[in-house]
């Protein structure tokens, strides 16, 4: 069966393979700018929008602390399709095979479209039921059930738009994906007190209106990620007859890459379940200092989720070396980042928390996390970074086996030190994990780039890093 061109040749930046040349220092302070300020953008969106909701209620905050973890663990499962499009994809960029670098855009996303519709209708029949499992309940449990079904109607737009960035990202637009991402961003965090609160007359619907912002900004986001597809670098080409041939290339990085996006999720949803048991308070502060944590935390992701274009074009050029040095810069960039964090954290973490809410328990929890897990940071860095760089080799069952690795251990560390410290073990297991995981991520992806292509991490590096 014949191809379909949904749009015409492509004439932007999706023509060619822009990292295979060039300073990799250059291209990774592009790619991991534009991303890092969409990251953040969303970041600060979402602590913006636990400061408005803890205006609102300790109940609302609370709520919004039990959905956030199941938030990222679907966000994880959808960005999964998208990595393993985007990793063949960048790698047949690198080769010069563009038209089949187009079909693996096209026929990804379409996987993505898919995925999302089915999850948002089975979530949204059983909100209720797959919160309580986790601890939520009584007026919490209402807030909740409130807020996600007007969450699922946005889904498929948000997943699309995510996924849509990283496939941009690997045919070398490093701005256009950045800007979507911090445009939509934006939006959401604009008109979300006037939803929340009634401002200019509307009707105040608390939670709900915070869900609304939500849908409307991701739709938004669609859009303009849409008319890079279509419009600007017409990169659509659909072929019924290589669909089912393309979707398993997709689906092999795919779906251990969705499983091990899942590690930070799950630990989301574990810690909260284990500190439900200390009461509303707890898990409030928590769910605040996660949030002013993964302010830091995503600007460290924007370096490390930038080796994945740069991995992926270089391999499929048998640009080797260049792997090494991107992995190099981005290690050493992460921990810039993470003890420049720390130190901040170490002198003005109450007054960060301070400014969400001023119950007394929530600021001590987490102005007490605040002061230990950034620490960790760096390290939580290069497991990301050796995550996501197997990932772009099209070698997924290493980034899983270290993701759940780094779960378990992480689990079975918080039981023993809850029993010991209480909720504070709970926060010092987070930062052992990452401690542990970390350089086992980075020997582990050396032995791999050193057995199968005579690599050799402690080579001298290329001229152009």
């Amino acid at each position: 069966m014949a191809e379909v061109p949904l749009s015409i040749s492509p004439t932007g930046s999706s023509s060619s393979p822009r990292f295979v040349e060039g300073p990799l220092s250059g291209h990774l302070l592009r790619l991991s700018g534009f991303m890092t300020m969409g990251f953040l953008a969303m970041t600060i969106t979402m602590l913006v929008e636990a400061v408005f909701l803890g205006l609102v209620s300790k109940e609302a905050l609370a709520a919004i602390t039990f959905v956030f973890p199941i938030m990222l663990g679907l966000s994880a499962l959808t960005r999964g399709i998208g990595t393993g499009a985007s990793a063949v994809l960048a790698r047949a960029m690198g080769a010069g095979e563009r038209e089949r670098a187009m079909q693996f855009a096209t026929h990804g996303l379409s996987l993505v479209l898919v995925f999302t519709l089915v999850v948002s209708g089975l979530l949204y029949g059983n909100t209720a039921t797959a919160f309580s499992v986790i601890g939520a309940e009584g007026d919490v449990l209402d807030e909740v059930v409130s807020y996600v079904r007007i969450w699922c109607l946005g889904f498929p737009a948000f997943g699309l738009a995510t996924s849509g960035m990283l496939i941009m990202r690997a045919f070398g637009d490093a701005s256009f994906p950045g800007w979507v991402m911090t445009l939509g961003a934006l939006l959401q965090m604009a008109i979300g007190p006037f939803l929340i609160f009634g401002w200019i007359g509307l009707p105040a619907m608390g939670i709900e209106g915070a869900a609304w912002a939500f849908v409307i900004a991701r739709t938004f986001s669609f859009v303009l990620s849409a008319y890079w597809f279509f419009v600007r670098e017409r990169v659509m080409r659909f072929d019924p007859s290589a669909w089912v041939a393309s979707s398993r290339e997709i689906l092999h990085v795919g779906i251990p890459a969705s499983l091990a996006n899942l590690v930070q999720p799950i630990s989301t949803a574990v810690t909260t379940y284990l500190l439900a048991a200390f009461g509303v308070g707890i898990v409030a502060g928590y769910g605040v200092a996660s949030r002013i944590e993964s302010v830091i935390f995503m600007t460290i992701i924007g370096v490390t989720s930038s080796a994945a274009p740069l991995v992926g074009q270089n391999w499929g050029a048998k640009r080797h070396q260049r792997v090494v040095d991107t992995l190099k810069l981005c290690v050493r960039f992460s921990f810039v980042i993470s003890c420049t964090a720390a130190v901040i954290m170490w002198f003005a973490a109450e007054y960060f928390v301070a400014l969400v809410n001023e119950d007394l328990e929530l600021r001590e929890t987490a102005t007490t996390y605040l002061y230990i897990v950034p620490f960790a940071l760096g390290f939580m860095g290069m497991a990301n970074l050796a995550v996501t760089t197997f990932n772009a080799l099209s070698k997924p069952v290493p980034a899983l086996v270290l993701s759940i690795g780094q779960t378990l251990f992480y689990v079975v560390v918080a039981l023993v030190a809850r029993e010991l410290y209480g909720h504070i073990g709970i926060f010092l297991a987070i930062g052992l994990a990452s401690v542990t995981a970390g350089p086992i991520g980075w020997f582990w992806i050396h032995a791999v780039l050193r057995k199968t292509r005579g690599i050799d991490g402690r080579s001298r590096s290329s001229s152009n890093a």
